[in-house]
């Protein structure tokens, strides 16, 4: 389940990238998950665990992938439980977190309205207790909050 709290959340690692680059394990940037959001998100492929082509870059090492893959990678491997600030991840990140929330409890911290786009979803808004089935209904609640 996707949990979300809106707004400021002091215990939300504020800068998820800094995070990643010096705690993510190499096995992470193999993992079938993040070789489909690395493409998907960055356009870029994996050739090993320290090497991604770019088409814009060119060969990159994984702390050079961006914020917001590095912020999916943490909210779908990092065992800790931590919460993520995913305001890092553009909108193009929003299937990924709402596919990672089906597969496991997900808390996480927004600080805008993110584009979960037009399907039906569901996110419990921690801030209010209410569970959230589309965005008409998220917005409603986030306009409050961010």
């Amino acid at each position: 389940m996707l949990n979300i709290y809106l707004g400021d959340m002091p215990e939300a690692i504020y800068h998820p990238p800094t995070y990643f680059d010096n705690t993510y394990e190499d096995e992470w940037i193999t993992n079938s998950l993040s070789v489909k959001m690395i493409k998907d998100v960055d356009k870029s492929d994996v050739i090993g665990t320290h090497l991604i082509e770019s088409p814009i870059l060119g060969p990159i090492s994984p702390k050079e992938l961006s914020g917001g893959v590095k912020t999916l990678m943490l909210m779908a491997f990092d065992e800790n439980e931590r919460v993520f600030n995913a305001s890092a991840c553009g909108d193009n990140c929003s299937k990924w977190i709402l596919q990672i929330g089906e597969a496991k409890e997900l808390t996480i911290n927004l600080r805008h309205i993110m584009n979960f786009g037009k399907d039906a979803f569901e996110a419990k808004i921690l801030n209010t207790g209410q569970t959230v089935h589309n965005m008409k209904e998220f917005v409603e609640i986030a306009g409050e909050y961010v």
